[in-house]
């Protein structure tokens, strides 16, 4: 028998943090690679310790026939259980199946010996009970109930969700508390693989094509993802690709860039705008590949590619997972990528080491914002013009990652709700609790626990929290209460009526009403009150340490400060009281913000 190939450090670490994970716990769990990093390896180790049956899943054909190739460098024998393939076989203690052939055939896998279950490109598990990938763990799991369940990918997050686990090992939570999977267990970062030799750099330039003095690209930056998927449609794709005056020169450019290159990959944004770049590319150097290539043309123009017979492969979102061909070396971006995910999927494409490979050169022509090396944040990216940063808890002191906004070294916004951090709970046992300090919420009236801005039951008492349209319906009923749709808010540093130096704060709607609340910051105690009733909501970066000491200070400072949407004042005698304000209003009421 064969020696086991060799892992390399990172790979064998990985392995020893699953064994060891799953010694203590059922709990599913995530290992973290880049493309390129041998997560094939990493499986068969596994496959190959494993006491009982194992039965890995991928999406394509192509990753169950990679993975069951590495299994079979052991030296042992394993089943493949995959249509595409040709192959349905489930009798060795190992098996290799696509989830697609699996899910069809549950009865073939209804023996209860199967005591681990592993997924390749793992993010594309569904939290839906009734997606493929659900039902098949749902049947092992019936007939073992301390099945294990491994994923393995290199972009643990799916679009609109966020990351897919819960806890990292690093002692941070990640995704919501209903992710499948629960722990990161092991993750290698893409920066320290490029560092240590193990992938080639990306080398990446934000292309623009210049002709008579003017910039000619792609502008994408109108787009809005469609809110049943989260994609681009495809009309919209066209309306800014088709026949687009850009595209001759773009193309020219890539040619020229790829003399000295040996692999080049074009990600186009539609089918017809992946015909049209196939026409600019030099003839009989060039093929397409679409999702309605058919099978036997799509494998010989890849085996074509890989052998170097080819020089160009355009593609529209095909070969953004299980493919491998380590010589390329330039890779065109022609489209916008809705994600952080898809952008680091399309880039791996060309970070496998070769022979005589000494970087990748990516030539991004669609203005894409991601940043190849910072991880998701784990929600939707709220603007355009937000990255991911730092924001340090003031309970546990844990260094959060939020989506927001710089001014210089200083987050002037972030849109975090709750501190990240794991801590030790009560009984001083190992990090598992959620450190408690949120940066945003709303109090509950009955028990004064605090709850996040979207909850709509208390999770002290389970009171059902006063809904922000049933405030307002309710303001808007009584004579004595006004509701202002706020359009502005204006700082003024003035004096009351025995001379002492107040803050002014002013809330304008659109049809020029206002009302109007008035601090004091004289002394400790009136500053740590306007902390507590204004501060804490109106800091576009709450739990920042900024404790403004005087009116001008505030004013200065008011670029950090956010307007609410909805302010309600009650009449006092001859003069009116701000009584409540509405910040994050998702309601049925259009917010001054919204006005066409």
């Amino acid at each position: 028998m064969p020696a086991p190939p060799s892992l390399r450090p990172y790979q064998r670490e990985a392995v020893g943090r699953v064994v060891a994970h799953f010694r203590g716990s059922d709990d599913p769990a995530v290992v973290v690679l880049p493309t390129g990093s041998g997560k094939s390896l990493v499986i068969a180790e596994l496959a190959r310790l494993a006491r009982g049956r194992v039965l890995v899943l991928a999406h394509v054909r192509e990753l169950v026939e990679q993975n069951h190739a590495k299994y079979l460098a052991y030296g042992l024998e394993a089943d493949i259980f995959s249509a595409g393939l040709g192959r349905k076989e489930a009798a060795r203690q190992v098996v290799f199946g696509s989830v697609q052939s699996v899910v069809r055939n549950l009865e073939r896998f209804d023996d209860r010996d199967f005591t681990l279950l592993v997924i390749d490109e793992c993010h594309r598990v569904a939290l839906d009970q009734d997606a493929s990938y659900r039902r098949v763990i749902d049947h092992l799991h019936a007939g073992n109930p301390r099945l294990k369940v491994l994923g393995l990918t290199a972009t643990p997050y799916r679009l609109g969700q966020g990351f897919i686990y819960h806890r990292h090992h690093h002692g941070m939570v990640r995704g919501d508390d209903d992710c499948f999977f629960r722990d990161c267990v092991f993750e290698q970062p893409l920066r320290l693989m490029v560092k240590q030799g193990y992938l080639a750099t990306p080398t990446r330039i934000d292309a623009a094509l210049f002709k008579d003095g003017q910039e000619m690209r792609y502008d994408f930056s109108r787009l809005v993802p469609s809110s049943d998927g989260g994609l681009f449609r495809e009309e919209e794709l066209n309306r800014v690709v088709a026949g687009h005056r850009a595209t001759p020169g773009i193309i020219a450019e890539v040619v020229e860039r790829a003399r000295e290159r040996r692999g080049v990959m074009l990600f186009a944004a539609t089918v017809a705008h992946a015909e049209e770049v196939l026409g600019y590319l030099p003839a009989h150097e060039a093929a397409l590949v679409t999702g309605a290539t058919p099978s036997a043309e799509r494998e010989a123009l890849i085996a074509a590619f890989k052998a170097q017979r080819l020089k160009y492969l355009v593609n529209v979102a095909v070969l953004t997972t299980g493919f491998d061909a380590p010589h390329v070396d330039l890779i065109a971006i022609l489209r916008p990528t809705e994600s952080v995910s898809l952008y680091q999927q399309i880039i791996g494409r060309g970070l496998r080491l070769a022979p005589g490979k000494t970087d990748c050169l990516i030539l991004d022509y669609a203005g894409n914002p991601w940043d190849l090396y910072a991880p998701e944040v784990g929600g939707p990216r709220p603007a355009g013009d937000t990255e991911p940063v730092q924001v340090a808890c003031p309970a546990c002191g844990h260094a959060n990652l939020f989506w927001g906004r710089r001014e210089g070294e200083l987050v002037i916004e972030h849109f975090g709700r709750r501190c990240q951090g794991l801590v030790d709970d009560a009984s001083g046992a190992c990090k598992t609790h959620q450190c408690d300090f949120r940066y945003r919420f709303k109090v509950c009236d009955q028990c004064g626990a605090q709850n996040d801005i979207a909850a709509r039951r208390c999770h002290g008492c389970q009171t059902l929290l006063v809904d922000a349209d049933d405030k307002l319906r309710e303001a808007l009923r009584l004579k004595d209460a006004r509701v202002l749709r706020v359009s502005g808010m204006q700082l003024e540093a003035t004096t009351n009526g025995r001379g002492l130096p107040r803050l002014k704060v002013t809330y304008h709607d659109e049809d020029g009403a206002t009302l109007a609340e008035w601090f004091a910051l004289e002394t400790p105690a009136q500053r740590r009150a306007f902390a507590a009733v204004f501060l804490r909501e109106h800091l576009r970066a709450p739990g920042s340490r900024w404790q403004p000491t005087t009116a001008e200070a505030v004013i200065e400072g008011e670029r950090r400060l956010r307007a609410p949407d909805f302010v309600v004042g009650r009449q006092v005698g001859r003069h009116w009281q701000v009584r409540e304000k509405l910040f994050d209003y998702t309601g049925r009421h259009r917010r001054a913000a919204e006005a066409g």
